[in-house]
Order: C-alpha cells, then structure tokens, then sequence
C-alpha cells in the first residue's frame, strides 16, 4: 500500500512538472457524481464506456485501444495499457463492436502507423497507466508515457472539448485518423482545411451497423501552423484529401497548451459547424466540466439512496449513470438526422435517439424509464415509429442510420406497449399500433411466414427458431393488450392467440421447452442443457433458461406445469442443475447459478417468477445472492455484458425490491430492498419511496409490508402507485415468512387483459 502511494504520489509530481501547468483538480466529483465509478464493468465481459458524455448526448469521448477481440467492444478494456487516441464515439456494453469514430492522437514526434500491441515503436500509440488516468462522467485526463502529453476531456451534447498539455521544447501536434475505428475501418473519409484553425471531413463506414456516415468539425484555440494530409501513410501537403484512408497531422508550434472542439452530425459538415456554434462558443474548459457534472448530478438525484456501505453507493449510483448513457442523441441541433434509408429527415422536437439494444433493454432499462425519465419515453418511441416510417418495420437494434437486425424479436414493441398502457401520450398511438401490427407480420422478419401458417417455427428452417418464437410471444402479447385497449377487437384476438404460441413448444412429457421441427415431431435427442452459439436452437441460451421465458403470461406457465409446486420445484432445480451446456455456447452466457445466466437477459425475471406460485420467499434469496456477488465495484464488477444499461437497470430494481415482471404490464414484484431507504423522483414531479429500515445482510426476507402507513399483504405493487408517490415500508427479518404473498388474492396480477 504504501509503495502504491509512493507511486501515485510521484506521478502526480511529475505530472506536474513535466507539464509546468497547473489546472483546476479533478481527481473527485462533487455531489453523488463523487460515487460514480466508471471503471465499474470496464474490465471482465462488462464491456462499458470509459470516457466523458452527458447524458444521452451524442458524443461519447475517450480513450481507445487497439482492437484485439470481444472484450474490446466499447474501443477501452481495463486489462490494456496502450492508447491509440481519443475517439468521440463509443458503445457501452455491448456484445458486439462499432463506432470509435473521429480519433485524435496527441503528439510531438510526427508517426502516422497506428503501431501494433507487441511493437508500438513504429507507430503513434502510446502506453499508458492507471495511475495516471482519471476517469469521471465529466471529465477524463491521461498522461501518454510515450510523449508526456497530459490529456483532458470533456463534453457537451454534441461537441467533444479537448485539452493537451506539452512538454517543452518539441512542437504540439494532434493527428486526426479517419480510417480508424473499433472494428470497422472507413470505406470513404475527407478531409479539408478551412482556415487556420478549423478543419473539417467525414468517416463512412461499414461496420456492425451497415450504413453510418460520421461528418465532424475541429477547431483549435492555436494557430494550425502546419496541415499534412495523409492517403493512409504517405503524406502530401494538401488543403484536402478524399481517399479510403485519410490521416492527417496539425502542427501548432512550440506552445505549451492546445484545446481543440470536435463537433459531430450525421447530416453534414455544415451540420457539424451548426452544432458547434450553438453548443460551444467560448474556450473555457472547466466551465464545460462544471456544467457536465451538473446534469449528471441532476440526474443522479433522481434516485437517491440511504445506506452506511460505501462500496454499495458506488456500485448503485455508477450502475444509475450507467443507465443514461443510451440511447444517444442523434440529430442535429436543427432537428436534422440521417435516416436508415440513407434520407436527411427533421425531428419536430429535435429529440431523435439512436443506439437501441431493444433485446436488453426491454426488459428493465425502458420500464425504469417510464418512472424516472418520462420525457425520454415519448423521444425514444418517436424515434422508433420514425425508423419504420424509414424502413417499413420498427427497428431490431438500431445504431446511427443502419439496422443491425441484431438478437431475435421484434422488442420495440414491448416498449411502446408499455409507454401506451402506461399512459403516455406524446406520440401516435394508432401509427404506432400499425407500425407494431406491420412488423410483427413483416414477411421478411425471420421466422414470421411461420407464425403466421404454422403457430411455430421449425427449428429444422430457422436457426435459434426457438428462442425467437418465444421471444415473438411476449412481443404479440404487448399488441394484444394494446390494440384491446384501444378497442381494436380483430387484432386483440389475433395477436392474443399468437402471444400463447409459447405453449406450443412446451413438451409436457418432460416439462421443458423443446424445439420443434416442420413435420410437428419434437427434436430428438434433445439437451436441454445444451447451447450452441448462433446455429442451434436457442439464442444465447438454451432450454433450461427459455423453459420459464414466458414473462408475458406466468399463470399460463404454470399452469403448463401442474400448478404452483411442481413449477416451483422445477425453478429450485433450474437454479442448482450443473449440466454443461457444452463447448459450443456463447461467451455470453455468464454468471451462472446452476442453469439460470445472470450474464445474458433471458433468465433476468426468473428469480421473480417465485411470487406467482406463492414463495416470494425464494425470490428473495435468489435477488439477494445476485446483488450482492454479481455486482461489485471492481473493474470486474458486472458479471457480463452490461448491455447500455439493462444490466444496471435490473440492478437498480432490485436494490429496491421491485422489478417489472412482464415487460408491459406495469406490475412490478417483491424481491428484497437492500438499502434503508430509496427515494425516487417519479413522473408527474411525485416521490415515491421505499424504505427497509431493519434490512441487513442477514435479514433478507420480507416479514410485513406498509403501503403508506397501511399494512398491505401482495407481493407486488403497481405502476400507478409508484407514480402516486406512494411510501411503501419493507419490515425484514432472517427467516423467511412463507405466508407472505401466498394467497393466491396477494400474488401479482395483470393488470391488462388479453384474449385466451
């Protein structure tokens, strides 16, 4: 400890020294962002963004590593110590790799190779150390070890702000690489200089997401005293260059500090410029800090908690900021975007949002949502309806203006059923109703034709054809509730049919989801353990954990079962079974408890399902367990991908005691709260608060409950009363009391009925 103090002590003199500047300190945060950690899932399969943004905003700048596989989905890996430079665009959590757009690398020494992880000799990156990085949602610097370069970032919605600090004595330059990217290399990029201090170009790329066209902005507080552009390699002193490949290098001369402002658009360069002028007109650096940290505080108030566990403020408060980092902005100041059809389309209210992981974050992320962040709930179903406008379906998993199609279901539909039956009103709801009814009959949707002739799809036709009839349950059940709400009789009744089509592949023989082939015969032999990545029957999971996927009707899973014990002794046997599930499974598939895979999305309302068959008490050990060993605040603090925010979201729930079963039914059921006290900011300006005064690590089981100040028996409560500004009281005690939400009048209910 005391040579690591040394350590870090000593790198901040030299730090100091070499730079000869001394700045504002930002070593801590203020307010609840001082709990922030951002570390927090940056190492293990967490897959996080480490770098600054505001919330939702367009740019997310940081730092980015060389590529070298999955672990480096968000361009930062916390394993790595070498840097490429700072990049204004970058995923968090994902399974799968884009962006990193718009890189910028400090230097002294002109090099315009990337350089390689086993020899960085020939090239520009740098190492780097943790000990001299800080990273914070408002604020990140690093010092590069290979020039002495002391980096500092920062950000408004739309503009990245940079400051670099140079040793003395060799002359201050950046280079601009626009071939580069996380996995995706350009296929077309520009560049130009329009005077001595501004710069501007494009990156077009074909990545993960077919179709993105990045056009940026830069200018600099210094005189560009040299512009050399780059075809890859070789260098040329042009004002222009439009090649495959463009890097160029600004050189400002022997002065100590740089700050440069990156804007971004998808529209165009003049897009860009537009966003500069109405972001950032002034040069003041901190200034831009401080009023990044005071959005993310104002927006960390919204969910405030009392505990004495310092760890548990981290990890709670870094996984609320975590949750507001997707969606992100997408169009321009003017309301302008680059649609999926490659069009320039205005959003009315200039709040177009992309980077969507639909299949995740339908489950937690858009149900927190709708309490905490109503005025993102009309944006993002705006953006979704505006998408099938584009593409005559509502988006899969959309990133910028491509569709990565990416994960089974069509899971803009829940979302939007839930914002409708909610009662959210900010958008069209017979258009959106259409758009649901259009995608979920769209014929080239994979697996639909079968639906719609069969009531299944063959597993022997459709690779994961399980997986994905039984996600297109839950997403036909969200247009059976809406469209009978609505008074929309016909599709109530299609739909409500179809969103029982789960029971279809439930083999009673075995009591176990089994795939079916297109003769109507079951698979045989048959593993229900077994899970092989991409080309078997399931999608990142496999039957045991799609067995109790049916979160859209519980009663009728049950039911499937025999009734309430045989179902409950089935889940205590799924979170204790062992089988392998074989070497062919999916690196996803993490954080396991017997069967059940905290690490992937399937299985994260099981552990709930104990309150529908009456032993709420077990869902309280198994929420317990989680929280505590899944989420830590270590680098490899969330035991997989973190999913931009799902992860986190259920997370949050769950501290709580509260988590939305049915992703749009409003209903959300007991677990266990483990802190003291949470207060919410709800929608309609409420607050609504949860308290567990005697909550410890040993009492973990509910014993009473008061909903404010009256006793109250269920073991759930609704969206209403959360929004009501409800107080609900958790008594807790060390052994479970069994009799709490047994009867069958206390279990959860569905609020909104469907057709049988």
């Amino acid at each position: 400890m005391k040579a690591f103090k040394l350590l870090a002590l000593t790198s901040c003199v030299l730090l100091a020294a070499g730079n000869g500047v001394a700045q504002q300190n930002y070593s801590k945060s203020e307010g609840l962002l001082q709990y922030v950690d951002p570390y927090i899932g940056s190492g293990y399969h967490g897959h996080v963004f480490v770098g600054t943004s505001v919330p939702y905003g367009m740019v997310q700048l940081g730092p980015t590593n060389i590529h070298k596989g999955w672990d480096w989905c968000s361009g930062y890996h916390y394993s790595d110590s070498i840097l490429i430079g700072f990049s204004h665009t970058h995923l968090s959590g994902t399974g799968c790799t884009d962006l990193c757009d718009i890189l910028i690398m400090p230097l002294n020494e002109i090099r315009t190779p990337r350089g390689n992880q086993d020899d960085i000799r020939d090239g520009y990156a740098s190492r780097y150390s943790h000990a001299n990085e800080i990273a914070r949602p408002e604020y990140y610097s690093l010092l590069l070890d290979r020039y002495n370069i002391k980096a500092e970032l920062t950000a408004t919605d739309r503009v990245g702000f940079h400051r670099y600090t140079y040793p003395e004595g060799k002359p201050a330059s950046i280079l601009i690489d626009l071939r580069e990217g996380n996995g995706s290399n350009a296929y077309d990029s520009y560049i130009r200089k329009v005077d001595d201090y501004t710069v501007e170009g494009y990156r077009y790329v074909r990545g993960w997401s077919p179709s993105r066209k990045v056009y940026f902005v830069l200018k600099s507080d210094k005189k560009i005293e040299q512009f050399t552009a780059y075809d890859d390699n070789a260098s040329q002193l042009w004002d222009q260059l439009k090649v495959a490949s463009v890097k160029s290098v600004l050189t400002f001369g022997n002065v100590k500090e740089v700050k440069i402002k990156v804007a971004l658009s998808s529209v165009s360069c003049d897009n860009a410029a537009m966003n500069l002028q109405s972001e950032l007109t002034h040069w003041d650096f901190d200034k831009v800090v401080d009023m990044s940290a005071a959005r993310w505080n104002k927006q960390l108030e919204k969910m405030t908690i009392e505990t004495d566990d310092e760890a548990s403020k981290r990890v709670f408060y870094t996984a609320h900021y975590h949750t507001m980092i997707a969606p992100t902005l997408f169009c321009d100041v003017n309301g302008e975007y680059r649609g999926m059809n490659d069009m320039i389309y205005t959003d009315p209210k200039k709040a177009n949002y992309t980077t969507l992981s639909l299949w995740d974050t339908y489950r937690a992320l858009n149900p927190l949502m709708t309490i905490t962040q109503p005025e993102m709930v009309d944006h993002v179903v705006n953006s979704m309806i505006s998408i099938y406008r584009q593409q005559d379906k509502l988006p899969i998993w959309p990133l910028m203006s491509g569709e990565t199609d990416q994960m089974p279901g069509y899971s803009s539909v829940p979302v939007i059923a839930d914002a409708y039956l909610k009662g959210f009103t900010g958008f069209d709801a017979e258009e959106a109703l259409q758009a649901m009814i259009a995608t979920a009959t769209y014929e080239k949707q994979k697996g639909v034709p079968y639906v719609v002739k069969k009531g299944y799809i063959p597993a022997d036709k459709v690779h994961e054809a399980t997986s994905i009839a039984m996600e297109y349950a839950v997403d036909d059940w969200g247009i059976a509730a809406m469209a009978r709400k609505m008074g929309k009789a016909e599709d109530a009744e299609t739909f409500s049919k179809r969103a029982h089509y789960y029971k279809n592949y439930f083999d009673s023989s075995i009591h176990f989801i089994r795939p079916k082939l297109e003769d109507g015969s079951w698979r045989t032999p048959y593993d229900p353990a077994r899970s092989i990545h991409t080309v078997g029957d399931f999608c990142e999971g496999n039957g045991w954990q799609y067995t109790f996927f049916a979160p859209q009707d519980p009663y009728g899973l049950i039911a499937l079962f025999g009734g309430d014990k045989p179902f409950a002794t089935k889940v205590d046997v799924f979170f204790t079974n062992t089988d392998s599930m074989g070497e062919g499974a999916s690196s996803d598939i993490t954080g396991l408890i017997g069967q059940y895979a905290h690490g992937n999305e399937p299985s994260h309302h099981v552990a709930y399902l104990y309150a529908y068959a009456g032993e709420q008490w077990k869902t309280a050990e198994k929420v317990r367990f989680i929280m505590s060993d899944f989420y830590t605040d270590q680098p490899g603090g969330i035991i997989g991908n973190e999913d931009c925010g799902q992860m986190s979201a259920w997370y949050l729930l769950s501290s709580m005691g509260l988590y939305q079963v049915n992703p749009s039914d409003g209903v959300f059921v007991f677990g266990s709260p483990c802190f003291k006290k949470v207060e919410m900011k709800v929608r309609g300006g409420n607050t609504f608060t949860v308290e567990a005064p005697n909550n410890s690590k040993e009492n973990i089981y509910i014993q009473k409950v008061y909903l404010n100040g009256k006793p109250y028996d269920k073991s759930y409560i609704t969206y209403q009363d959360i929004i009501n500004g409800s107080t609900l009281k958790f008594v807790m005690g060390k052994k479970p009391n069994k009799n709490f939400g047994k009867a069958p009048a206390n279990r959860p209910v569905v609020l909104n009925k469907i057709n049988r």
